[in-house]
């Protein structure tokens, strides 16, 4: 199994993705976008793409736009063949504004105009903090067994939007909701208030699938939750005698490994 990790100017987050995907059992390797648009058959010797976060082409004309339009533009086939042979997308963050851009996640309008985008949050800055998710698909492939997550998220433009309730109730009908912000605890959901839903996204969302489950995009980032280290609150978790093979109390959120672990066993 082999995990493409597609990465262009700007890009910052690739080397800690693919270490997440190494982690999990997948080889990798990383191509920028050049190397992809010169080579576009190359794609063929993927099961995962995966699209890192980072401030893509400086986030010109909007984040993840320009990444976003010369995948729409100059791969879009192969790409869709790619998705259409059963195998998988992630876009992470900048990623996720990619796949939006694109019009992988929401198909667009018959005059081409997009149906869902990110837009800035409703702080009107960029927001670093760690933020709690909970599962809100049963088809996504990357999320499978995953009730709840702790993770960070670091990004100017996540407020999850939709042109209108026709297009919202259609991502509901279609199980396409994947993740929604919540707090702390699992009787205590969003609700859209700050600061558990950290950008004022519709319906708390975090991340949307698409109607398949194969191709998933979310705004926080679990490649930076991997080990039990990294959790903001690793050293009461030692003082309560909690090591890295210990299972997470069940008032914790599990951390993003699985994420990547479930793109791995899908092709086992």
């Amino acid at each position: 199994m082999k995990t493409l990790i597609l990465r262009g100017p700007g890009t910052n987050c690739d080397q800690e993705t693919a270490y997440a995907f190494q982690l999990a059992g997948s080889e990798t390797e990383t191509l920028h976008l050049n190397q992809l648009l010169a080579q576009p058959s190359r794609l063929h010797d993927f099961q995962v793409m995966c699209l890192p976060g980072g401030f893509s082409f400086g986030d010109d004309l909007g984040a993840g736009r320009v990444f976003g339009y010369k995948l729409e533009q100059q791969l879009g086939e192969i790409l869709r063949q790619f998705h259409d042979d059963g195998k998988l997308i992630l876009g992470i963050c900048n990623g996720f504004q990619i796949l939006l851009s694109c019009g992988l996640l929401v198909s667009p309008r018959a005059d081409g105009v997009r149906r869902a985008t990110l837009a800035t949050n409703d702080c009107g800055h960029f927001l670093n903090r760690w933020v709690y998710l909970e599962t809100a698909s049963s088809c996504c492939v990357f999320l499978k067994g995953i009730q709840r997550m702790v993770m960070p998220m670091a990004h100017a433009e996540g407020k999850f939007l939709t042109d209108g309730p026709e297009t919202t109730a259609e991502l509901v009908a279609q199980d396409q909701m994947a993740l929604r912000y919540v707090g702390p605890r699992p009787d205590e959901p969003s609700l859209g208030d700050w600061p558990a839903n950290p950008n004022g996204s519709l319906q708390d969302l975090a991340g949307i699938s698409d109607s398949s489950g194969r191709i998933l995009g979310l705004m926080p980032h679990p490649e930076r939750h991997i080990t039990r280290t990294q959790h903001f609150q690793w050293t009461r978790l030692a003082a309560r005698g909690l090591s890295e093979e210990t299972s997470w109390p069940a008032d914790w959120a599990q951390d993003g490994l699985g994420v990547f672990r479930n793109a791995v066993e899908y092709f086992r």
